[in-house]
């Protein structure tokens, strides 16, 4: 059912009802005029903010993305916690959110993997935005003197592709085995005893 006429037409609201089409039709049938219907509004309207179908699937999958960037980055940012634990909670954030994404709503997470494949350059920004926050982690227990790495970004790289199984999508699949809380557990461990000064 199309919201009141007198609401007006943001970016965001566009958003929501992009995500909520998304949900309902998938990334393959879902199309700027169903958006529009939803809304109410011509489609273009639509594109008065979004100048295309690709910009609008980009700019989803950034908002999509950018939830679990804002979480992790409150626990990056927690200078009054030690190092140690602030990684070890952000690893947990960062698998939490992903395995709740695939769990909680499958449809959309499955919409939501065929974008990431669209939107390479949305992704790469994620996924650097992730490794940074891992470095300012790391960098501030070797501040700190609670972690050791003589290499920081390559050490927040290495974190973060060693753990890749507890947050690339391509294994949501092995997220529902009834060991992969213990697997998860025994790699964090490894990875911050390896890191520890």
């Amino acid at each position: 059912m199309p919201p009141a006429a007198a609401e007006p037409l943001t970016p965001e609201r566009i958003l929501e009802t992009t995500e909520e089409v998304l949900r309902r039709f998938g990334p393959a049938k879902a199309t700027v005029v169903d958006v529009a219907r939803a809304l109410g509004v011509s489609h273009g309207s639509v594109y008065r903010h979004f100048p295309s179908k690709a910009a609008l699937r980009e700019a989803v999958t950034d908002r999509w993305l950018g939830r679990t960037a804002d979480r992790l980055a409150e626990i990056a940012g927690a200078a009054d916690q030690p190092a140690p634990s602030r990684l070890e909670a952000w690893l947990e954030a960062l698998f939490e959110a992903k395995r709740a994404k695939a769990g909680d709503e499958p449809e959309l997470f499955a919409t939501y993997s065929v974008l990431l494949a669209e939107n390479s350059g949305v992704v790469d920004a994620h996924l650097n935005e992730l490794i940074a926050q891992l470095a300012r982690i790391i960098e501030e227990g070797v501040g700190a003197g609670t972690l050791a790495a003589p290499d920081v970004p390559a050490a927040a790289r290495a974190v973060f592709d060693a753990t890749g199984r507890f947050h690339d999508p391509q294994y949501a699949p092995e997220w529902t085995s009834p060991t992969i809380a213990a697997e998860f557990e025994a790699v964090t461990a490894l990875v911050i005893r390896g890191l520890r000064a």
